[in-house]
């Protein structure tokens, strides 16, 4: 609840999905903030905005800055800024299960999507949520 008031205060905004992430945005900048029991995982467009809630985090909790993410969740992260690029992985989750269930040499299967395949406002949600 404190991590909430204090965040809040700092003009961000929760997520009516999943109340551990928060947004803010400032013009065209915005941040990402994801909170997971004690991690925090922050994405933004803009260094500047980033550094900015890290020192603003850091001067009320004790906190430690581990750098730039690699793997949160299960998620392999994989970015290349100079080429705009952001790859998220769950290879090594999948990899898990299949070895769990003893089907890790099963074979592959196709994606019901090509590259390139664009998606229509016609397939977005109606609702709020």
């Amino acid at each position: 609840m404190k991590f909430d008031q204090v965040i809040s205060g700092f003009g961000f905004k929760d997520n009516i999905a999943d109340q551990c992430i928060y947004h803010k945005f400032k013009g065209s900048r915005f941040i990402f903030l994801v909170l997971y029991v004690y991690d925090i995982l922050l994405a933004s467009n803009n260094i500047d905005f980033q550094l900015e809630t890290k020192s603003f985090l850091s001067k009320i909790f004790e906190m430690k800055d581990l750098g730039d993410a690699s793997f949160v969740i299960g998620i392999q992260i994989q970015c290349d800024r100079t080429r705009g690029i952001l790859d998220l992985s769950q290879r090594a989750y999948i990899d898990k299960v299949l070895d769990k269930y003893g089907i890790k040499n099963c074979s592959l299967g196709e994606t019901p999507l090509i590259k390139g395949d664009r998606l229509s406002l016609l397939q977005y949600p109606k609702n709020d949520l």
